[in-house]
């Protein structure tokens, strides 16, 4: 009996071992046919990244080149229309309907109107300004007023000579010398434009204006004149301050010079002055 148990359980292990081989041998056969069938799928699904990177550019320039073509087939005018309008062109065509365009030509003719009124009085502008300068009409009944306020250092003398302290002289004088404080401020005699403002060595800075019917004004020993060439002036107002004298008249004192002409030769302001 031992016997028999023995030899059935070496079968049974045998069996069991012989089944083991042959469960490993047809794995191992399965493997190596699955491995090789696996070999030829990936073969057959093998992904080029290089050629879907070439074909995308070369699909992305392709797109970028169509892109340009249509825009610039788009933006193409032929050279006979240059100046086209189609605005124009539309608004002029018989199947659209005019706009009301009487509003936009009054306004051009507004502009065009004001730019002529503009043109106008710019060109009328030297003639206004040459018509608004003052008349100069002084006449012989007219009279002067004093550019300041003082008593008669040397008075006027062209038919004898007179005394001039500062010089120890004798001599002829053209014009009239006015007592005056330093800073005092000296009026125009008369309205009248001023020709020429000048330094001599003698009555010091000076301005000489033009009265009107030949008459003409200067005065000397200023200081701080207030006036250019070219200017008008009415009567009365300031020109100039008193200076300190020249030397000339650093006897005599400070002053003011008066002096009158008419067509260039000297009147007597004591005729005129009231």
């Amino acid at each position: 009996m031992k016997r028999n148990r023995r030899r059935g359980l070496a079968k049974e292990r045998i069996l069991m071992v012989a089944s083991s081989v042959l469960v490993l041998a047809s794995l191992t056969v399965t493997g190596i046919w699955l491995g090789k069938d696996g070999k030829n799928q990936d073969q057959g699904y093998v992904v080029d990244l290089s050629s879907i990177e070439n074909n995308t550019t070369t699909g992305l320039a392709a797109e970028e080149e169509i892109k340009v073509a249509e825009n610039l087939t788009n933006q193409v005018v032929p050279a006979d229309d240059l100046d086209y309008d189609p605005y124009f062109q539309e608004t002029n065509s018989q199947k659209v309907e005019n706009p009301d365009l009487s509003q936009s030509d009054s306004m051009s003719d507004t502009t065009e109107q004001e730019s002529t009124e503009n043109d106008e009085k710019q060109e009328d502008a030297p003639a206004l300004s040459t018509a608004m300068q003052p008349a100069l009409t002084f006449s012989d009944a007219d009279t002067l007023i004093w550019p300041v306020v003082g008593n008669i250092l040397i008075n006027y003398s062209m038919d004898k000579t007179v005394y001039f302290p500062t010089l120890q002289q004798y001599k002829y004088n053209p014009a009239i010398v006015i007592q005056a404080n330093e800073g005092d401020l000296i009026t125009a005699a008369s309205a009248g434009k001023v020709i020429s403002v000048f330094d001599d060595p003698q009555i010091g800075k000076g301005i000489t204006m033009e009265l009107g019917g030949g008459y003409e004004a200067t005065y000397g020993q200023l200081a701080n004149i207030l006036v250019s060439e070219g200017s008008f002036v009415a009567a009365g107002d300031v020109v100039a301050e008193v200076a300190s004298p020249t030397k000339y008249y650093s006897v005599e004192g400070t002053n003011v010079y008066f002096k009158l002409t008419k067509d260039g030769v000297p009147v007597n302001p004591m005729t005129k002055l009231k």
